[in-house]
């Protein structure tokens, strides 16, 4: 490599060497026109930035287009600052908060005074993006000191961007401008405002100035835009189709779980047809560890804080923790994570080489503080239960631990029929942002990536998207939208055996230390559980749906029959009930659909003489008359291999 030139790893494992200052645009132009043309933003190790920013070092690089989620996130970004400069020109007065890309658009926190922003309002301001987009005007970086900044939104009246300033050290702080509109951001932004072809702002929320109830309430305002119009329409089609499915409705309608404000905001009670979900989830996963040697330990909810200290979790993540609570002279916190608790079981014992690997598990319930306003059902609580579980076992045997991992992550997600990116999340060469022996890293993402690469796994790397102490592998799931969910995770640790001074004695009768496999497939059983019934429209899969069969006699001289059929499914464990009541039979198969019951077996006159019953499948209508006893045989064999629905025809 000439003295002037960089090298950059492309995410195919390829090098180039580049002039030392290139830019994105330099390199994306070196590759096609076209993808030039269609770049969004550039991601050097593991960090996003604009087309023109000179690169001068060594780097993994990324070219992001509106295909990659960097790139959606920067064109969003880039759209939340469209959206405040509409606002500015029709609301001179307005002041603006933050505008951060999110995972399905954008928003920005304005105080528009005494004005209470209408729906004609949103339609007037998205009229105006359009109208600025068409404009094409280019985002432009500024470098500027603290002072000047400070001087600059204090001149125009803005008080919340002062208030951000007040954190951000000098020589660290940029504006963007594009058009007539000037914002305090870190960035980055897309070119121009040109690719913007497609705007809807969604709705309107308060949302307090930094999460403080005790500060102004300002007005949040959503939006999504695309570079196609197509785009949004393929979009609201499916917004509507998520409403439908919201896990929230669904979760009320079908009685899987309630919010109380007397027990708490963000604390989940599972009702009953919840709570046969969730544990036929856990014994899923339970019976599927049990098969591959894991040992199953319970832990307390609370541990004493010096346990926390030790981890580290305590006070670096203080902000996400509820506070210490003091039991006579000791503090105790409530749990933030089960890992502290299983790296004491392995130290409660001496361990030898022969006892490794180690597998131990949990379904253990862990408690964060989150927002209020963050909170979301299921999907975002403040207390939940992980399927966790920790591997100990020495270097020579973590490659395989890895790739047992992945296979039993893998089965999980097939088995509902899910759709799994992975991303192996790698270190930067920051080393300030992780602990360990950099050797020992080097070679779990060697090891990680063998492992990758002998599964035939379709992954990408991301560079500084590792945890402070170690790799790890990430698994995003695509929903029957199209949504992804980041969900399972398999980490490799080196930092928490030397915070817990954890050993083996190997086969030279001295001590080592073991590597740490952190691994939850599901991640949250409440998390997931707001997942499945969005992915499955609370039409869950036979063996896992709380009421797996309504039978329906059509008058009550068939009751004694209805009966012995549900005292018989029951003795072959399926979950059924009979529909006694005095009313139409066309009532019935309506509430049973609309209670999402699987099957509906109608029994009249003929299916009694002929010891038939007449099936009825939930969103497929009539699907013959079987035999009874072909009947079970089918259901059976659908519960025992776990058979998803049928799609609608």
């Amino acid at each position: 490599m000439s003295s002037g030139t960089i090298i950059l790893t492309f995410p195919d494992g390829s090098n180039r060497e580049f002039d030392h200052g290139v830019t994105g645009f330099d390199v994306a132009q070196s590759i096609s026109p076209r993808l030039a043309r269609e770049a969004l933003s550039v991601t050097i190790d593991g960090t996003i930035q604009d087309m023109d920013l000179p690169i001068t070092d060594n780097a993994h690089i990324t070219i992001n287009t509106w295909d990659s989620e960097d790139g959606q996130q920067t064109f969003w970004h880039s759209s939340a600052h469209l959206l405040a400069e509409a606002t500015q020109e029709l609301f001179p007065e307005v002041k603006f908060g933050i505008g951060p890309p999110i995972s399905n658009g954008f928003y920005y926190d304005m105080d528009f005074g005494d004005h209470k922003v209408t729906e004609a309002d949103l339609q007037k301001i998205e009229a105006k993006m359009l109208e600025l987009a068409r404009l094409k005007s280019t985002f432009e970086r500024v470098e500027i000191s603290k002072d000047d900044a400070i001087k600059y939104f204090r001149e125009k009246g803005d008080p919340y961007k002062i208030d951000l300033l007040d954190g951000l050290e000098d020589g660290t702080i940029t504006l963007y401008k594009q058009g007539g509109f000037t914002d305090l951001c870190r960035g980055p932004h897309i070119p121009s405002t040109e690719s913007i072809k497609a705007i809807k702002l969604l709705h309107i929320a308060g949302a307090y100035w930094r999460g403080d109830v005790k500060s102004k309430q300002l007005t949040r305002v959503y939006g999504v835009t695309f570079p196609k119009k197509s785009m949004l329409d393929e979009y609201l089609v499916q917004l509507e189709e998520a409403k439908k499915r919201d896990h929230k409705k669904l979760g009320r309608e079908l009685g899987i779980y309630l919010i109380d404000s007397m027990v708490g905001r963000g604390l989940p009670l599972w009702l009953p047809n919840g709570t046969l979900i969730r544990r036929t989830l856990e014994a899923f996963l339970r019976d599927e560890q049990v098969k591959r040697g894991y040992k199953e330990v319970i832990t307390p909810h609370i541990g004493n804080l010096e346990l926390y200290k030790t981890s580290g979790h305590y006070p670096y993540y203080a902000e996400s923790q509820f506070d210490p609570i003091q039991v006579e002279d000791e503090h105790y916190m409530l749990k933030p994570m089960n890992c502290p608790h299983h790296h004491r079981i392995y130290s409660s014992s001496l361990r030898s080489y022969r006892d490794l690997p180690l597998r131990l598990a949990e379904f253990g319930t862990v408690y964060r503080y989150e927002q209020s306003g963050e909170l979301n059902g299921l999907s975002r609580v403040r207390g939940f239960t992980q399927d966790d579980a920790h591997i100990y076992c020495t270097h020579e045997q973590l490659k395989d631990e890895i790739k047992n991992c992945v296979d039993l992550t893998r089965y999980v997600f097939n088995t509902f029929d899910m759709q799994v990116d992975i991303r192996l999340s790698f270190r930067d060469d920051k080393k300030e942002k992780y602990g360990g022996d950099t050797a020992f890293w080097d070679r779990a993402q060697s090891e990680i990536k063998d492992v990758a690469d002998d599964l035939d796994l379709n992954y990408t790397i991301a560079p500084g998207e590792a945890s402070f102490y170690g790799p790890k592998i990430d698994f995003i799931i695509k929903d029957a939208l199209g949504r992804k969910w980041q969900v399972g995770t398999i980490q490799v640790d080196y930092v928490m055996p030397e915070r817990f001074d954890l050993t083996y004695v190997g086969s030279d009768n001295q001590k080592h230390r073991p590597v740490i496999i952190h691994r939850a497939p599901f991640g949250s059983m409440e998390r997931f559980t707001s997942i499945l019934i969005e992915h499955f429209a609370g039409d869950f899969p036979l063996w896992l749906t709380p009421l797996q069969m309504m039978i329906i006699p059509v008058s009550d001289q068939f009751a004694s029959t209805a009966a012995s059929y549900e005292e018989e499914l029951k003795k072959k464990g399926f979950r059924v009930e009979t529909d006694s009541r005095n009313d139409k039979i066309g009532a019935k198969i309506r509430d049973a659909e609309n209670r999402k019951i699987p099957y509906m077996l109608i029994i009249g006159e003929r299916e009694q003489n002929d010891g038939t019953v007449s099936v009825r499948r939930h969103r497929i209508g009539d699907i013959g008359s079987l035999k009874f006893s072909d009947f079970i045989a089918k259901v059976s064999a659908e519960v025992e291999n776990r058979e998803n629905p049928p799609k609608q025809k």
